[in-house]
Protein backbone atom coordinates (compact mmCIF):
# COMPACT_ATOMS: atom_id res chain seq x y z
CA UNK A 1 0.00 0.00 0.00
CA UNK A 2 1.34 3.40 -0.97
CA UNK A 3 1.39 5.91 1.91
CA UNK A 4 -0.78 8.95 1.17
CA UNK A 5 -0.19 11.54 3.88
CA UNK A 6 -1.60 14.92 4.80
CA UNK A 7 0.87 17.80 4.95
CA UNK A 8 0.38 21.49 5.68
CA UNK A 9 0.38 22.22 1.92
CA UNK A 10 -1.88 19.32 0.87
CA UNK A 11 -1.76 15.58 0.37
CA UNK A 12 1.56 14.02 -0.69
CA UNK A 13 2.54 10.65 -2.12
CA UNK A 14 5.59 9.20 -3.90
CA UNK A 15 5.71 8.16 -7.56
CA UNK A 16 8.32 6.59 -9.84
CA UNK A 17 7.89 7.86 -13.40
CA UNK A 18 8.73 5.90 -16.53
CA UNK A 19 8.83 8.37 -19.46
CA UNK A 20 8.36 7.42 -23.13
CA UNK A 21 5.92 4.64 -22.32
CA UNK A 22 3.26 3.29 -24.66
CA UNK A 23 0.41 4.91 -22.70
CA UNK A 24 -0.26 7.03 -19.61
CA UNK A 25 -1.17 4.67 -16.78
CA UNK A 26 -0.52 3.57 -13.22
CA UNK A 27 1.42 0.36 -13.69
CA UNK A 28 1.90 -0.82 -10.10
CA UNK A 29 3.88 -0.21 -6.96
CA UNK A 30 7.61 -0.04 -6.37
CA UNK A 31 8.39 -0.02 -2.66
CA UNK A 32 6.48 2.91 -1.15
CA UNK A 33 5.98 4.59 -4.54
CA UNK A 34 3.33 4.35 -7.20
CA UNK A 35 4.79 3.40 -10.59
CA UNK A 36 3.46 5.64 -13.38
CA UNK A 37 4.09 5.30 -17.11
CA UNK A 38 3.90 8.48 -19.22
CA UNK A 39 4.10 8.85 -22.99
CA UNK A 40 6.00 12.16 -22.76
CA UNK A 41 9.80 12.17 -22.99
CA UNK A 42 11.94 13.39 -20.09
CA UNK A 43 13.07 16.43 -22.08
CA UNK A 44 12.50 20.11 -21.23
CA UNK A 45 10.09 19.25 -18.41
CA UNK A 46 7.54 17.56 -20.68
CA UNK A 47 7.33 14.45 -18.48
CA UNK A 48 6.72 16.67 -15.43
CA UNK A 49 3.92 18.50 -17.24
CA UNK A 50 2.43 15.18 -18.35
CA UNK A 51 2.64 13.87 -14.78
CA UNK A 52 0.79 16.90 -13.39
CA UNK A 53 -1.86 16.65 -16.11
CA UNK A 54 -2.25 12.88 -15.62
CA UNK A 55 -2.93 13.22 -11.87
CA UNK A 56 -5.19 16.26 -12.35
CA UNK A 57 -7.37 14.28 -14.77
CA UNK A 58 -7.26 11.11 -12.67
CA UNK A 59 -8.19 12.90 -9.43
CA UNK A 60 -10.63 15.30 -11.13
CA UNK A 61 -8.95 18.44 -9.79
CA UNK A 62 -7.60 21.53 -11.59
CA UNK A 63 -3.98 21.30 -12.82
CA UNK A 64 -3.11 24.15 -10.47
CA UNK A 65 -3.94 21.86 -7.52
CA UNK A 66 -1.27 19.33 -8.52
CA UNK A 67 2.41 20.12 -7.97
CA UNK A 68 5.66 18.22 -7.91
CA UNK A 69 6.91 18.78 -4.36
CA UNK A 70 10.31 17.20 -5.00
CA UNK A 71 12.19 15.32 -7.69
CA UNK A 72 11.64 17.53 -10.74
CA UNK A 73 14.85 16.23 -12.36
CA UNK A 74 14.48 12.67 -11.10
CA UNK A 75 12.26 9.72 -11.94
CA UNK A 76 11.41 9.52 -8.21
CA UNK A 77 8.99 12.32 -7.37
CA UNK A 78 6.70 13.44 -4.58
CA UNK A 79 3.34 14.67 -5.87
CA UNK A 80 1.34 17.17 -3.79
CA UNK A 81 -2.42 17.61 -4.21
CA UNK A 82 -4.16 20.68 -2.75
CA UNK A 83 -7.84 20.77 -1.90
CA UNK A 84 -8.45 17.08 -1.12
CA UNK A 85 -8.04 14.97 2.00
CA UNK A 86 -5.70 11.98 2.13
CA UNK A 87 -8.71 9.65 2.37
CA UNK A 88 -10.32 11.19 -0.72
CA UNK A 89 -7.08 10.97 -2.74
CA UNK A 90 -6.60 7.33 -1.73
CA UNK A 91 -10.20 6.56 -2.69
CA UNK A 92 -9.87 8.25 -6.10
CA UNK A 93 -6.58 6.43 -6.76
CA UNK A 94 -8.13 3.12 -5.76
CA UNK A 95 -5.72 2.50 -2.88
Amino acid sequence: MIPVRDTSAGVAFAVKVQPRARKNAITGELGDAMKVSLTAPAVEGRANQACVEFFANLLEVPRSSVTIASGETSRNKVIRIAGLSADEVARRLGL
